[in-house]
């Protein structure tokens, strides 16, 4: 592993757990709700109708299907996510946004958008941000590829 990549690697790493980190901080000190719930809401916010399938909400989350159940049950309890039945299979179930959901979207994202714009948006150029858009999203395209047995 070439040593400049493997520096990359370890800085976009360490900057993620920090940037996110710092996110958490300022909801709790806000008062507001965890990221992940954030993440969930706004998955269902930009689906069409506001609502998507458990499935696809999982894996558009990077989530186990246990793991977004578990977590769409405490938004549900919260009032900010409904479940609904598939009307086309019966089986399936979608998580749909409620009110409360919205508002709690529109409290969540100021706090949200003011650490992104310190430490994201404040300390990268426009040209060092689209390089970065640029290679990450390559590795992003390079690791969707099925992995060669060896």
């Amino acid at each position: 592993m070439p040593e400049p990549h493997l520096s990359a690697w370890r800085a976009m790493l360490n900057a993620h757990s920090s940037v996110v980190g710092r996110i958490e901080e300022a909801l709790a000190n806000a008062g507001l709700p965890p990221l992940a719930w954030y993440d969930v809401l706004w998955a269902v916010r930009r689906a069409p109708g506001k609502q998507v399938r458990m499935a696809e909400l999982a894996d558009g989350l990077t989530l186990s299907r246990g793991g977004a159940t578990k977590l769409v049950d405490r938004l549900e309890s919260a009032g900010l996510l409904r479940r609904a039945r598939a009307e086309d299979d019966g089986r399936g179930f979608y998580a749909a946004l409620t009110g409360a959901g919205e508002e709690m979207l529109r409290r969540m994202w100021p706090v949200y958008a003011r650490v992104l714009r310190e430490v994201w948006v404040d300390t990268l150029s426009d040209e060092e941000a689209a390089v970065i858009s640029a290679g990450l999203a390559r590795a992003n395209d390079a690791a969707a590829l099925p992995v060669e047995r060896t």
